[in-house]
């Protein structure tokens, strides 16, 4: 088993007057992980799964002393894919109003959902982690430069989610497996969608852009529908964990794009098996795409799981000078170049216009020591 580094942040957050939420896309080991850091604590705890049938009848009609017997005696409480219970954030509401000496955790795998059902009537009262499939510290730890290297290939083809890395001689089988029975085909039944073609045909052609800037009217003329449905159907992907877009930053609007979007997959394995290309690195022609969005999710872990709250951009002028990825806080911006090659440098462009701006060229070579060992978080 991997040892998940968002244990650690939770456990830290244990009894401090908050529901615990963590969110995360299907499969990237919410379950597990929440169920190891159980078994570490010294409380008795209940662990309910909000999928299965008799456990959504607990709660239904729910009053303050049912709610208690459900409790019992225990110190924690953690209900599973909670956004599958009807009325589960009153539920909650309840419960942490009126039993203050007791921890409660829900976990949901649907933004969709969790954001209905649970963070509206939990307002001012819970607190929100992400879980991402594994990042290269949880699977090689900061000594693992050498076996990181060796499998850096297969990652930029097959992924992070643990499952695959278990069954690695059936990754190609358990990714499919994942795309289709867990991931975008919750989209469809979370609103109705009545096009699921459309959506399948919208993933590829996403799929085909990772690290580029995504038109929504070249999208819509592309699928033969409207700008307004294609936005919708991403929004619906990026609350499904299945991608995210990525803002433009600018200071600057008559020099700078403003508007425009990249897109990125939360896991390449995913983005792989919706393109049916699990070709070799050797062989493939979107390797330096596929590196700019390992490099990406790299850093946003690591950000999350250090509990740093930073802004995510891309920069572009309107004279297409661009740099990949950059990280904004408060006090500091770092922009980010990736390079599957070991040349190249941050646009003249950018450094001029931010000249206190730190920048970093991420390749290979330096990916570990940048990203992985460094101890403040960039």
């Amino acid at each position: 088993m991997y040892q998940r580094l968002q244990i650690q942040t939770l456990t830290q957050w244990l009894f401090k007057d908050k529901v615990l939420v963590l969110i995360g896309a299907r499969q990237v080991g919410k379950s597990t992980l929440l169920k190891a850091m159980l078994q570490q604590l010294p409380y008795p705890f209940l662990s309910l799964n909000g999928e299965e049938s008799h456990i959504k009848k607990l709660f239904e009609e729910p009053t303050v002393e049912k709610l208690r017997q459900i409790v019992g005696d225990n110190k924690i409480v953690l209900i599973d894919e909670a956004q599958q219970i009807k009325n589960i954030g009153l539920c909650l509401k309840m419960l942490f109003d009126n039993l203050k000496d007791v921890q409660f955790i829900a976990s949901g795998s649907s933004a969709l959902e969790i954001a209905d059902e649970i963070f509206e009537p939990l307002t001012g009262r819970h607190f929100v982690f992400h879980l991402y499939p594994l990042s290269v510290e949880e699977i090689y730890t900061k000594n693992g430069f050498l076996k990181f290297t060796e499998n850096l290939n297969w990652h930029l083809v097959y992924g992070m989610y643990p499952d695959v890395l278990n069954n690695r001689n059936h990754a190609k089988k358990y990714l499919k497996s994942i795309a289709n029975q867990y991931l975008y085909k919750d989209v469809l039944a979370w609103k109705d969608i009545r096009k699921p073609d459309l959506l399948n045909k919208l993933l590829q052609l996403l799929a085909h852009q990772i690290g580029c800037e995504v038109s929504l009217n070249e999208l819509a003329m592309q699928l033969k529908v409207k700008s307004e449905t294609v936005d919708n159907y991403i929004d619906l992907l990026e609350k499904s964990f299945v991608l995210f877009r990525l803002k433009s930053y600018a200071t600057n609007e008559r020099k700078e794009v403003t508007k425009m979007r990249k897109i990125y997959f939360y896991d390449l394995g995913i983005r792989n098996a919706i393109i049916d290309n699990f070709s070799p690195i050797e062989l493939r022609n979107d390797v330096g795409a596929l590196w700019e969005n390992f490099v990406v999710m790299e850093i946003i872990k690591a950000n999350e799981y250090a509990q740093k709250d930073f802004n995510y951009y891309f920069w572009r002028t309107l004279q297409q000078q661009e740099v990949d990825f950059i990280v904004q806080d408060e006090q500091q911006i770092t922009a980010f170049e990736m390079k599957w090659g070991n040349k190249g440098k941050i646009t003249k462009a950018f450094t001029n216009s931010y000249p206190n701006a730190k920048t970093e060229l991420i390749s290979p070579d330096n990916f570990f020591e940048k990203i992985v060992v460094k101890e403040n978080t960039l």
